[in-house]
């Protein structure tokens, strides 16, 4: 807020006073004024997290999402970027306390809404990390921006999944974490699930450490599948470089 000018801050702000120098009719236009910019703010973050507007309702969303812009005006004039800290804001929204995963469904429609504007880099198959050095210790792999994975200690899948039509609305008996990948690796975005040990190994590559010591941890894992692992990011082409101690191997 500090670097705005008095006027955008009082815009976001209703219990600001009108700018000085308002007075009369102008201070009257002012106030509609800064209820539309309010309403279309709101508007901004409901076309950004429709799954988030279906789950809570029109009317706890429109409120809780005042609340948020009240608290967290835009900082950026990029609209698209409105909400980027919403599910912080949500994880201390004390009515929301009751419905814990709702912060996690804000995160996976972040990072689609990402996804989607990410820059369309090239990127690498099988035949790259095949020309990759056998000493996987050495190998690090450069994730695709358009790549987002999300872990929760909630079924967010199957909650997003209820909530998007994508399958039949049922009691969940399974109370369990879920996992998503979130890409790009066409026009649209696109989330699907993937088990937690997947996401936890696409994570630490993600986080820049090597294969080997990613894959060397991993064995240690429960139930952990590296092969599986190993096809998601290979298979779908998760990444865009591979980097050595060497060089640049892509």
């Amino acid at each position: 807020m500090d670097g705005l000018t008095p006027f955008a801050q009082a815009l976001t702000a209703p219990d600001r006073r009108a700018p000085p120098g308002l007075a009369g009719p102008v201070a009257r236009r002012f106030s509609v004024y800064r209820n539309n910019v309010a309403v279309g703010l709101i508007r901004a973050l409901e076309a950004r997290f429709p799954a988030l507007l279906a789950l809570t309702g029109e009317e706890y969303f429109r409120a809780m999402a005042r609340e948020f812009t009240l608290a967290r005006p835009p900082a950026s004039p990029l609209l698209m970027r409105f909400g980027d800290d919403l599910p912080d804001f949500i994880a201390g929204f004390a009515p929301a306390a009751e419905l814990p995963y709702l912060a996690d469904i804000a995160r996976i429609e972040i990072a689609r809404s990402r996804a989607y504007h990410a820059p369309d880099l090239p990127r690498i198959g099988a035949d790259a990390f095949t020309a990759a050095p056998p000493d996987i210790d050495r190998v690090c792999v450069e994730m695709h921006p358009a790549v987002a994975v999300i872990r929760s200690a909630h079924p967010v899948w199957t909650i997003l999944a209820m909530t998007s039509g994508w399958q039949p609305a049922a009691a969940i008996d399974d109370w369990q974490p879920q996992a998503v990948l979130v890409d790009r690796p066409e026009l649209d975005a696109i989330v699907r699930p993937i088990t937690v040990g997947t996401a936890l190994f696409l994570e630490a590559i993600d986080a820049g450490e090597p294969l080997g010591a990613v894959a060397a941890r991993a064995a240690e894992t429960p139930e952990f599948d590296l092969p599986a692992a190993l096809a998601t990011l290979i298979g779908e082409r998760l990444a865009t470089r591979i980097q050595t101690s060497a060089g640049d191997m892509s």
